[in-house]
């Protein structure tokens, strides 16, 4: 995966084939303590406790359809490439929070990558699930939930073409506002 927006929708999508009916993805950077973390907690039935230990494994995975799972390995060499680390915490039957911690201006650091088209692609695709995302820098902190947003705009999904691009829009230049420079 090139972006870490990549890294983030496999995991939220881990999420969704859990049985999450909230996904709340939180990333924090601060170039004062030159730190990047990644917080992605759902709701879901938790991991099994019988692969918790081996699920930063590439070759081993729940599902049935492919024999390996990348989206966790992957996270996990890349937060480690920058001298940071993975932590993963999960109950069964109550929700999962996986949390990933870079040196923000180290040069192996992948670029945060196209977050708002990420989020905008799992409401879209996933109408009964509330989304929360959150983005804070020294600059300031932007939260957007998309049962808020529903409920404000009085419609059940995003599911109309010229409303995903002003969410879209509206996820990106919220993001510029708080100083992220590394979203596109």
């Amino acid at each position: 995966m090139q972006t870490l927006a990549l890294n983030i929708l496999d995991i939220a999508q881990n999420s969704i084939r859990a049985g999450a009916s909230r996904i709340s993805v939180f990333v924090g950077e601060s170039e004062t303590d030159d730190i990047m973390e990644i917080f992605i907690s759902d709701n879901g039935s938790g991991i099994p406790e019988s692969i918790m230990e081996k699920v930063t494994d590439p070759f081993v995975t729940t599902r049935t359809t492919r024999k390996t799972g990348m989206g966790l390995p992957l996270l996990k060499y890349h937060a480690e490439l920058t001298g940071g680390a993975l932590s993963i915490d999960s109950i069964p039957g109550t929700g999962t929070v996986v949390k990933a911690v870079f040196s923000l201006s180290h040069v192996d650091r992948q670029p945060l990558g196209d977050i708002a088209g990420v989020m905008t692609i799992l409401m879209t695709a996933n109408p009964g699930i509330d989304f929360l995302y959150s983005h804070k820098t020294d600059m300031g902190l932007y939260d957007f939930s998309s049962a808020e947003t529903k409920e404000f705009l009085e419609i059940d999904d995003f599911s109309e073409s010229t409303l995903l691009g002003d969410i879209k829009e509206l996820l990106n230049s919220n993001l510029i506002e708080i100083g992220v420079s590394d979203f596109r």
